[in-house]
């Protein structure tokens, strides 16, 4: 009879076992890494697409369910983030919006005196922050901002736009992914803190993010860049999604009111013709500084991501509840959008 139940209790507990979800049979290791072997083994063949040094976060019911260092990388390492960066900037002007200090729809006339005088003062800081501010740009976006012209300071930058770049149709009207628009915004931020950007960026969402290795320093040789300039670690960035998905907190401390956080995710581009997006985001809605993949009725961003045409590729699913990031060296080959849908569905395999 002893040994009946023994086996009937074995087999009782061999059946709860095989019931679990993948997300339950995580196991951490060593370095703070948590390890989901199906995703794990599923990555190998993205190895080459991603440069072979790559780190992979999974965030999810407040901790992460997924942390694994693939070859040298590290999670603290820090590197170029490319247009990763325009979701920073963007919800660094919603934590001025949240003070009161600025409004979305604040004229650039009011604020930069240059744009009055060339006809360019009406464009407001939410076109600038989902490029519908309809100043000529350049293409391809992000390469050509590798041979741009030099500018000492973002000022300079900021002024050439105004006296020589032409309108090219009626502001608002006219959707073109591009670094003008941020970059605008990132200026007017100077103005408003009396600081330089990157100064600004530590100061209000370093501090509260507990950021280590992010900043937008110049390279002394173009100015600080807030389209494409900053450089990060998986780390610090995803504190950044972790407190977009917890509706601006990060603990007890509200980073951002959720309504702000609410408005960087909800479709902004509205009516606008679609001069220009990036390849790797075609067909996908714009909010403030990410791309819209889905969304619902109302134009909420369910699916947000803000991927860099030659890197990392962060994303939160919040139908799903959770944040990812695939963190990357900087100077890789153009990604290919398919291979980051099929890392993406992978992982929501196996964490559901």
């Amino acid at each position: 009879m002893r040994s009946i139940l023994l086996s009937s209790f074995a087999l009782l507990m061999a059946a709860s076992s095989s019931a679990q979800t993948p997300a339950a049979q995580a196991k951490p290791l060593r370095n703070n890494q948590v390890d989901i072997p199906a995703i794990t083994e599923g990555l190998e063949k993205y190895k080459k697409d991603l440069g072979n040094d790559f780190v992979v976060i999974v965030h999810k019911d407040g901790k992460d369910v997924y942390r694994r260092e693939f070859g040298e990388l590290r999670a603290a390492s820090q590197e170029p983030i490319g247009a990763a960066s325009q979701w920073l900037t963007a919800a660094l002007v919603m934590s001025y919006v949240d003070e009161g200090k600025l409004s979305l729809d604040d004229k650039l006339g009011d604020f930069l005196p240059i744009y009055q005088s060339y006809s360019k003062g009406y464009i407001t800081l939410r076109m600038c922050l989902s490029h519908t501010t309809t100043i000529e740009s350049d293409l391809p976006v992000f390469r050509t901002a590798l041979k741009k012209k030099k500018f000492d300071t973002l000022e300079d930058e900021v002024a050439s736009y105004a006296k020589d770049r032409n309108m090219k149709g009626r502001q608002g009207t006219q959707f073109y992914y591009g670094n003008i628009g941020p970059n605008i915004a990132g200026r007017v931020l100077e103005l408003v803190a009396k600081r330089p950007f990157d100064r600004v960026m530590r100061d209000r969402l370093g501090k509260q993010l507990g950021w280590k290795r992010t900043n937008f320093m110049s390279d002394g040789v173009y100015a600080e860049n807030p389209s494409a300039g900053a450089k990060s670690s998986a780390d610090d960035y995803m504190k950044f999604l972790t407190m977009l998905l917890n509706n601006g907190k990060v603990g007890t401390v509200q980073v951002l009111k959720e309504a702000s956080v609410n408005e960087i995710l909800k479709k902004q581009t509205g009516a606008a013709s679609i001069a220009y997006a990036s390849p790797i985001s075609q067909g996908n809605d714009y909010g403030f500084g990410c791309w819209i993949q889905e969304k619902d009725a109302a134009g909420n961003g369910t699916l947000v991501n803000c991927p860099g045409i030659n890197g990392t590729w962060p994303w939160i699913n919040k139908s799903k509840g959770y944040a990812a990031i695939v963190f990357t060296k900087g100077e890789l080959p153009d990604q290919k959008r398919m291979v980051f849908e099929e890392i993406r569905e992978l992982i929501e395999q196996h964490i559901n």
